[in-house]
């Protein structure tokens, strides 16, 4: 029997087609070179959108250092934009999500010891593709590219909670 994520993505198995990947691909080049400000962009639409969102990271908690500013949080984000994007490049070619099991495990654990839930990775994905969408030429953004990225973004969230469990039963 098939298992399904809560998002109806298929566990395990990548429905990726070639024109997504091709819209993914494109853009992704479009944005490689800008990665760090593009990450940033993103991380503060999602504290935008839930200012709350601050709590889940340790280095944000008690810090003064205005979030346009925080060096902590320009590296955090540039991680996560960069891996995400990378995985969404690959995602047809490898037929799964490319981040390595052992980085899977712990964003998995990492994910569950914060109480990251539904409502948290629905923000993400909001913030990550109004991010994309001024990240590139305004001609490129369309409606097929916002549902490529959308669903590479799912393919990676069904991934991740997959591996949302504590750290000792990893």
């Amino acid at each position: 029997m098939a298992a399904y994520g809560s998002n109806g993505v298929l566990r395990g198995e990548a429905r990726f087609t070639e024109e997504q990947e091709g819209l993914v691909i494109k853009s992704w080049n479009i944005m490689k070179d800008d990665s760090a400000n593009i990450g940033h962009r993103f991380f503060l639409k999602i504290f935008e959108v839930a200012p709350s969102a601050r709590e889940l990271f340790s280095f944000l908690r008690n810090s003064d250092v205005p979030l346009e500013k925080n060096p902590r949080l320009k590296a955090h984000a540039m991680s996560v934009f960069v891996m995400t994007c990378e995985a969404a490049a690959q995602l047809r070619n490898t037929g799964k999500v490319t981040v390595g099991d052992t980085t899977l495990k712990r964003l998995g654990a990492t994910h569950f010891k914060k109480g990251v839930s539904d409502a948290h990775f629905e923000v993400a994905k909001y913030a990550l593709l109004e991010t994309i969408k001024y990240g590139v030429p305004a001609s490129m953004w369309s409606p097929a590219m916002k549902n490529a990225w959308g669903e590479a973004y799912d393919h990676l969230v069904a991934a991740i909670k997959q591996e949302m469990r504590p750290a000792a039963l990893l």
